[in-house]
């Protein structure tokens, strides 16, 4: 039998890289102890990558470990997609079965699988094109750690330099987010084809950087390792003069070694290495050539049945021409009866031997085999195998049909950037195909609109943009006015995702062009009217709403209907009717589950968690974000719906004060990569806790990655509001009032006053923030901040309350901190509470009540420390100070120069800065004779006689910074 040939220039003995051994077992140990590890595995074409991988898998083996493995292939580049993953799957269906596999995903998930393998079933018929590809690495992922809930998993993905973008972004997912399963990815590429702009290198530059993931460069051999390799070969030691001769020629590169031994005969050893290694095909007979030259043609691995088919030998013959090969180990015979070249060089060598019409004719009878029967390569891999066969053939017609069907199949599985790879070479053999459009059965801007679909999913913003123009170019709105109405729509989202303006004129074009009542008009205003309601014309956004939500009905589309409450319910939350947001949204998702719709349930849930949090409930709030959490794992959404609920609950457990668990959610939902609209929900969420808790470099980091540090307007204006009030509290954190006022005054300008009116609680959040920056400007600007504080109370005055949250925002801006005091207490809130606290101490001092306002400060402290809110926790102490009433129990520490009571430390600090004893007494909340005795004081224990002379000693002390 074939099989049990063995080739002969290959050493039986495993040479050297004990280290690198040593540093995959070290990573295997760690992935073990249940903290998952990857390598990054790099070296040179033929510098033994394989050899090492095998043999530290078959180790894992022995040690217990499910090994899976998949490689990338050269065709990957073209479009095939999840080549790597789709053969480990196809081996745990092989070892396990397809219902075991499924059984370990969530309901339903297994679905999303069988767009990589018929196994699996029927793929999901749903239209969440958008969101599919972030179920389906979420699927791998649960997938991943169930498995490892069994044993150990190490799973190698071999040759990535190959790999396709799908496949890229889902290795760097997986890097990501196995956090703590026993797994191990073990990622090997050839380092010497990383070129400048390789898609690789930023892919591994990004992955460096997460912990748990070790880059591994594998070396040249040594001489003595050469010379073990030539020992192993020969099964004796080898003379001296063969070791050197071998190892300067090989440079220690195993392949090459091998080759060089395959002619250790012949004198004449060429200096190409691409001769080296097509040497030895050359000592085989022709017609075992021709046949090479034809599976080379296959790709590295090709199966017996449809190499037979293509050379048109018998079995026999077949077999018989192959046999010197298998024996020289040019090829080997891998499972399934397939043929593989021993190693990518071998066959690129072997490929590059053929001559033009040769090529064509190869790459032609490939494609015609497949194409009449496909189960001649492996399952989901036939459309994409007659594509490059086709292109490769340059059959321009049959290329453009076959890179057609093969950007169909690329879109069912969700990679998009491979179906728009496809595409743009349908775009590109257009011209030289006639009657195209017959030929496939749709027409050039069909194809534009498909490339525009996938590329607005992908976030190729720009390119999508190309491709949106190009449609609109080709079509006459008066003829087929559905047909521009959606690119318009499509054109304004990507707007929208690139921050540009003009979304909303597109948007309006778009309704005008689709009056008639039916489904193209209610899908415009399903966008139209939520982009009204973010843009803060809530009352015409929910109109249109509403409008749509009857054609909906009419036309009886229950998802559609589902999804256009979930907008109404927005439209009355912004407006703040809270109580009928919880009662639409129930009702969406009431819908959603009868129609089995993940999206819908999880979306209405997530806008009453909001919903809640922003009654006050809380507690509710966190308990029905978690329950919805679990639902989102259930239904394999996570990344794409949970994360969103993610964010609410931390929202949510930053009211309630409970701030590391909310920094520690807003981590891990980072950690999960989400789509970038929650992202940067996330970040605004963290940032939030980064300026309470006076974080300003984070916080600084955070804004710029928001984009909020430019100043520009954001057309959605929730964003751009929290975005301003950010930037707020970092200018005011970094002790520049002014220029917190300055931004002020942008947020409280006439064009923002609608942001203020379309949703309460945000707008009395912001004036109360805008009290306290005009607090800290009137220092320094008096009148400024007394321009910006009546633009403020003009704006309150035309504000609603929209809840009891907003209710308690508004008492703070007016200055009833006692009420303020008592709502935050039974809204649970600590930190507003502590500002209201530390308000009241102050209002206490100023009338006389020191003790009182000692009492209140306390309170205060306690609260700030607890939650390690410094810059409150410092303006209470700065006031203890003024009060003269401690807040925490004195150290030595804190005692002045020369003895100095920390009263006449502050005392001495106002002197320092020319304030008059009288100014002090106001200022401390005491007499002006006990100032006088304070000074009187402070001179003797500095040893001065002058104010002046007091004031050098406190610069000398740096009590003035």
């Amino acid at each position: 039998m074939l099989a049990d040939m063995l080739g002969r220039m290959v050493s039986p003995v495993f040479v050297g890289r004990e280290d690198e051994l040593r540093t995959l077992s070290e990573a295997f140990e760690q992935a073990r102890k249940e903290a998952a590890s990857a390598v990054l595995l790099g070296g040179e074409a033929g510098g033994g990558k394989t050899r090492l991988v095998t043999r530290f898998a078959d180790d894992a083996a022995g040690a217990g470990a499910h090994v899976l493995a998949g490689g990338c292939v050269e065709l990957s580049t073209e479009g095939l997609a999840y080549a790597p993953f789709t053969a480990a799957l196809r081996q745990l269906v092989k070892e396990m079965g397809a219902a075991e596999v499924a059984a370990l995903l969530p309901d339903g998930a297994a679905r999303d699988l069988a767009r990589l393998l018929p196994e699996f079933g029927e793929p999901s018929g749903d239209r969440e094109t958008e969101t599919g590809r972030a179920r389906l690495f979420e699927q791998f992922l649960t997938l991943l750690e169930r498995l490892a809930e069994r044993r150990a998993v190490v799973l190698v993905i071999e040759d990535v330099h190959w790999a396709d973008r799908s496949s890229r972004d889902l290795i760097a997912f997986l890097s990501r987010n196995l956090r703590t399963a026993p797994v191990m990815m073990v990622v090997t590429y050839r380092s010497d084809e990383l070129h400048r702009q390789h898609p690789l290198r930023p892919v591994l530059a990004e992955l460096g950087r997460v912990e748990g993931v070790v880059r591994l460069d594998l070396p040249r051999l040594s001489k003595a390792e050469v010379a073990a390799q030539i020992a192993g070969i020969l099964g004796a030691a080898p003379e001296f003069g063969l070791v050197e001769s071998v190892y300067q020629r090989s440079e220690g590169i195993p392949l090459f070694v091998e080759a060089l031994m395959e002619r250790e005969d012949d004198c004449n050893v060429p200096e190409s290495l691409q001769d080296l290694i097509i040497g030895t095909v050359e000592r085989l007979p022709e017609e075992t050539q021709r046949v090479l030259r034809v599976a080379a043609a296959g790709g590295n691995r090709v199966g017996h049945p449809l190499l037979a088919a293509v050379t048109g030998l018998s079995d026999v013959d077949l077999e018989s021409a192959l046999r010197p090969a298998i024996a020289r180990n040019v090829i080997q015979v891998a499972d399934g009866r397939a043929y593989v070249f021993r190693h990518a060089l071998i066959r690129e060598a072997v490929h590059d031997e053929m001559l033009p019409g040769e090529h064509n004719r190869v790459h032609a009878r490939f494609a015609e085999e497949i194409d009449r029967d496909r189960k001649l390569v492996p399952p989901g891999r036939a459309a994409i195998e007659m594509a490059h066969h086709w292109y490769s053939a340059r059959d321009h017609l049959w290329a453009l049909i076959s890179a057609w069907e093969a950007a169909g199949k690329a879109a069912r599985a969700f990679a998009y950037t491979e179906q728009i790879q496809l595409l743009e070479r349908v775009l590109a053999l257009w011209d030289r195909v006639p009657g195209a459009a017959e030929r496939i059965g749709a027409d050039h801007t069909t194809v534009l609109e498909l490339a525009s679909e996938a590329a607005t999913i992908t976030g190729e913003t720009e390119r999508g943009m190309k491709f949106v123009k190009g449609a609109l170019a080709e079509l006459d709105e008066t003829a087929e006015p559905e047909r521009v109405a959606a690119l318009l729509v499509r054109r304004a989202g990507l707007k929208m995702d690139k921050g540009r303006r003009g979304g909303l004129e597109d948007l309006t074009y778009a309704e005008r062009l689709v009056p008639e009542p039916g489904y193209a008009r209610a899908h415009v205003l399903a966008r139209l009217g939520s982009h009204l309601m973010f843009v803060n014309r809530t009352v015409e956004g929910a109109r249109l709403t509403e409008e749509a939500l009857g054609i909906a009905r009419t036309i009886g589309d229950e998802c559609l209907e589902a999804e256009l409450l979930t907008n109404l319910a927005l439209g009355q939350s912004l407006a703040g009717d809270l109580e009928t947001t919880l009662r639409t949204n129930d009702r969406a998702a009431e819908i959603g589950r009868a129609l089995k719709t993940g999206r819908i349930v999880l979306r209405a849930l997530a806008n009453n968690v909001d919903a809640l949090n922003n009654l006050g409930r809380s507690e509710e709030a966190v308990e029905l974000a978690l329950e919805a959490e679990g639902l989102a794992r259930k239904y394999g959404r996570y990344r794409v719906s949970g994360c969103f609920i993610a964010n609410n609950r931390a929202e949510a457990l930053t009211s309630l004060g409970r701030w590391d668990e909310a920094v520690e959610v807003v981590e891990q939902a980072l950690a999960m990569s989400p789509i970038p609209k929650t992202r940067a929900y996330l970040l605004q969420t963290r940032a939030d806790i980064a300026a309470s808790r006076g974080e300003i470099e984070l916080l600084e980091r955070l804004l710029g990655e928001l984009g909020a540090l430019h100043g520009e307007r954001n057309e959605l204006a929730q964003e751009w509001m929290n975005n301003t009030r950010l930037l707020i509290d970092m200018h005011l954190l970094r002790g520049d009032p002014l220029q917190a006022l300055k931004v002020t005054e942008t947020l409280l300008s006439e064009s923002s006053s609608q942001a203020y009116s379309s949703k309460p609680m945000l707008g009395w959040r912001a004036l109360n923030q805008s009290r306290r920056t005009c607090e800290a400007a009137a220092a320094v600007d008096p009148e400024a901040a007394c321009a910006v504080r009546a633009r403020a109370t003009e704006m309150a005055a035309a504000l609603g309350e929209g809840g009891p949250v907003a209710a308690a925002f508004r008492l703070s801006f007016y200055g009833d901190f006692a009420a303020a005091e008592a709502s935050w207490r039974r809204l649970g809130r600590p930190f507003p509470r502590a500002r209201m606290l530390t308000g009241l101490a102050e209002a206490a001092a100023t009338a006389g009540d020191r003790g009182r306002a000692a009492a209140l400060l306390r309170q205060a402290h306690e609260i700030a420390t607890a939650l390690g809110a410094r810059p409150l926790a410092g303006d209470v102490e700065a006031l203890s100070r003024r009060l003269g009433a401690a807040v925490e129990t004195p150290s030595p520490e804190q005692d002045g120069p020369a003895g100095l009571t920390p009263r006449e430390t502050e005392v001495l600090r106002l002197v320092a800065l020319g304030r008059s004893n009288r100014d002090i007494a106001g200022e401390l909340f005491i007499s002006a004779k006990t100032v006088s005795v304070h000074v009187s004081n402070i001179l003797a224990k500095l040893g001065v006689s002058t104010r002046g002379e007091a004031a050098a000693a406190a610069h000398r002390h740096s009590l003035l910074a």
